[in-house]
């Protein structure tokens, strides 16, 4: 993980003695959901649309799934915003990161984490980003789960929140689990996700070619 350095006005991207070239900047957060186990997948996929910047926000337990030397840009962690924040004129992170990005990218979003969304419980710094997210942004959510858990009740109610807020779901599809059960629940392929960002992007009219 690179440092954080306090930003500059703007939080800009690197800069170079040329005109530098606008990028997309998308922020990925990933949660606790064996579907982790593709973040170093999905991150090389989003690379390879022209013109993308990428950081990733990552819980605690999404940490379990993949090997964080795998991942080739920043990410960041809880701990990343605390170590950050010192004093009164020290850059909050969450916020920081609120304003670098153009589009976020929820992949993938497990039961737990569903639910704070859907009930604004922001108690790390993933959450916190998306309880701050400016709303006029796309943010994209990808849910993945257990088939029982996707079934229960509470998880369509939930879903329907989120896209209430403004968000954009990529639904789940059915596949053979990790854990054995086939059904429902199984987070979208990773170039089906990366072609939607890569849509959305251009529907904003944001770069995504250099």
């Amino acid at each position: 993980m690179e440092p954080f350095s306090p930003p500059e006005p703007g939080f800009p991207a690197e800069k170079s003695s040329s005109v530098p070239q606008k990028k997309s900047r998308v922020l990925v957060g990933a949660t606790g959901s064996v579907a982790a186990l593709k973040l170093p997948l999905l991150i090389a996929e989003l690379l390879k649309i022209p013109g993308l910047e990428v950081k990733v926000v990552t819980t605690e337990r999404a940490k379990h799934f993949y090997n964080a030397q795998e991942i080739p840009v920043t990410l960041y962690s809880d701990e990343d915003e605390w170590q950050l924040w010192k004093g009164r004129s020290d850059p909050v992170l969450h916020i920081e990161l609120r304003r670098w990005a153009d589009l976020m990218l929820v992949a993938p979003l497990d039961a737990n984490t569903l639910a704070k969304l859907a009930n604004g419980i922001c108690d790390n710094l993933l959450t916190c980003v998306i309880r701050a997210w400016d709303l006029s942004k796309p943010l994209l959510f990808c849910p993945a789960m257990n088939t029982a858990m996707w079934e229960h009740p509470i998880t369509a109610q939930q879903v329907e929140q989120l896209k209430g807020f403004g968000y954009t779901e990529i639904p789940c599809v059915v596949k053979k689990l990790v854990c054995g059960d086939e059904g429902r629940g199984a987070m979208a392929e990773v170039w089906t996700i990366a072609a939607s960002v890569k849509r959305i992007l251009e529907e904003r009219d944001l770069p995504t070619q250099s």
